[in-house]
């Protein structure tokens, strides 16, 4: 994981590289910044990317993210097994019959809860710190695999509930903190790239959920605690790993005036003593930031030139929730069931979509820096607003029509995976560290993961009863919300590629006097 992490950042970087910029352009940007780039900040640029940053970025990634897409999609194998453990429990409790409907009511619970937690989670990121704050939140996960784990044992379902509540908050403060995490440690022109990794470890956490949870290894009516309690593995790696890690640089000077600290760390994930650019504009930032007073949450929506972004960092954080991946990752299953596949074959298909989405993923890592983040976004939605509006005639000739209509609406699916995954699935995580500057971004990214674990919510609760309602035609409620989206990021949502955080806060100061 490791290597194929180096590789794609390389690739990014190189791609960076390459771009060809004329010369007088070039110059008369660094002279409005007021400083002349020399060819030791170019060394140390080439140098920012190394063996120990990526260590880093896999300690953080893969203990954090890893825990939000594997509980996020290890519900789907098993839910019948599990429904059925629950009607067989509920009838020894009472020795009467259980319905139906209310084994269904306890199984939504369970699966809602998950996004309740991540709620709660979100909402505290920017009370605790990067490093130890993903540290600690490790507790949660034990404490959540012992309940999961045990569950069948104590005959409790529960302790499903409460431990999936626990793991939620622990997903929702991943959400928070590794993407910031990872914004502060990684070289500016690698921001993308570095922050993308975030949703690149979602993707593969959500496959490998999907693996597992097949029958033939864990998917059985013996094994799925297991399956469920699995979430323990990268909790253990995270605290192997990441106490070998500095905390983010950014932090220690910023947050709490740890210069010397700060240099140390920055030098650690560099690999180089020649970090005197990094650490000049950190201290410029500093001192920025002392003329201001700490940011609340009443300031975020009081004050102009940080309520336009915010705004930004909301909606684009709904967006990528209300444009329906989440319910074609719940419910891909009976999306292909309705395409007429088999139960077997549907269950290979959503493994076959989550391939593409890893895949697409790793495509969107190595281009980010390259075609820039606003850009990407608008691909995305604008091919998902299409995808969805070409998945609803399908859908609805699917039952009368040849074999091949039921082929594809599996490829729309796909397509539909695929513009996600290029741009609206990683950039919302870090594009909301690259708006704010140090005071802001803690409380800036509680707001906006909150709101987006909110949507996600609302989405898994209200999903299911629309799809029963309105059959295929559902997705024309997503048509019409990925339109708006569209509209919106090509109106106001800055392009933020190889910008500072000052440039970029220059930038909105600027919108707010208009």
């Amino acid at each position: 994981m490791t290597r194929g992490l180096r590789a794609s950042i390389r690739g990014a970087m190189s791609a960076e590289k390459d771009k060809p910029a004329p010369e007088m352009t070039q110059k008369s940007a660094d002279e409005e910044n007021g400083k002349l780039r020399s060819p030791l900040s170019e060394r140390a640029i080439t140098k920012g990317f190394n063996g120990r940053l990526v260590f880093a970025i896999a300690a953080a990634a893969l203990g954090s993210a890893f825990q939000h897409g594997y509980n996020t999609g290890v519900v789907n194998a098993p839910q019948k097994l599990i429904e059925d453990w629950i009607k067989v429990t509920e009838h020894n409790r009472t020795d009467q019959v259980v319905d139906q409907s209310k084994v269904t009511i306890i199984w939504s619970i369970a699966v809602a809860i998950f996004c309740v937690g991540g709620m709660i989670g979100g909402a505290i990121t920017g009370i605790v710190g990067r490093k130890g704050g993903l540290l600690l939140n490790n507790v949660l996960v034990a404490v959540a695999a012992i309940f999961e784990g045990v569950s069948k044992a104590a005959g409790s379902y529960e302790m499903i509930i409460i431990g999936r509540f626990f793991i939620g908050i622990n997903s929702g403060l991943n959400a928070g903190l590794a993407p910031m995490y990872l914004a502060e440690i990684s070289p500016v022109h690698l921001r993308g790239a570095v922050g993308t990794v975030y949703q690149l470890v979602i993707t593969i956490s959500i496959l490998v959920s999907q693996i597992l949870g097949l029958e033939s290894i864990l998917g059985t009516e013996e094994s799925w605690p297991v399956l469920l309690a699995i979430t323990v593995v990268p909790g253990i790696f995270q605290l192997v790993t990441l106490p070998i890690c500095p905390e983010s640089p950014k932090y220690l000077l910023l947050s709490k005036g740890q210069e010397m600290e700060a240099q140390r760390a920055l030098t650690w994930l560099r690999g180089t003593i020649e970090v005197h650019d990094e650490m000049d504009d950190m201290r410029n930032e500093y001192e920025a930031m002392k003329l201001v007073p700490k940011v609340t949450i009443k300031e975020m929506f009081v004050n102009a030139t940080l309520r336009i972004p915010l705004m930004i960092a909301m909606m684009v954080m709904v967006a990528q929730q209300l444009s329906g991946i989440n319910a074609v990752m719940f419910f891909s299953t009976k999306i292909f069931r309705m395409a007429q596949l088999d139960d077997k074959s549907a269950q290979y298909a959503t493994l076959g979509m989550g391939a593409v989405n890893v895949f697409m993923t790793l495509v969107s890592m190595v281009i980010v820096e390259k075609a820039g983040r606003k850009t990407l976004l608008l691909i995305g939605f604008a091919g998902m607003c299409v995808t969805t509006v070409l998945l609803t005639i399908s859908l609805a000739y699917v039952q009368n029509a040849a074999l091949w209509v039921s082929y594809v609406s599996i490829l729309l699916v796909i397509l539909f995976v695929v513009m996600f995954a290029i741009g609206p699935g990683s950039i919302p995580w870090f594009l909301v560290s690259e708006l704010f500057n140090q005071s802001a971004r803690g409380a800036a990214t509680s707001l906006a993961v909150a709101v987006n674990w909110t949507a996600n919510f609302i989405v898994g609760i209200g999903f299911l009863p629309l799809q029963e309602a309105m059959g295929g035609n559902v997705f024309i409620i997503f048509t019409i919300l990925l339109a708006l989206f569209v509209l919106f990021v090509y109106k106001k949502v800055p392009e933020t590629k190889n910008k500072t955080i000052e440039e970029i806060s220059s930038m909105f100061r600027q919108i707010s006097y208009q």
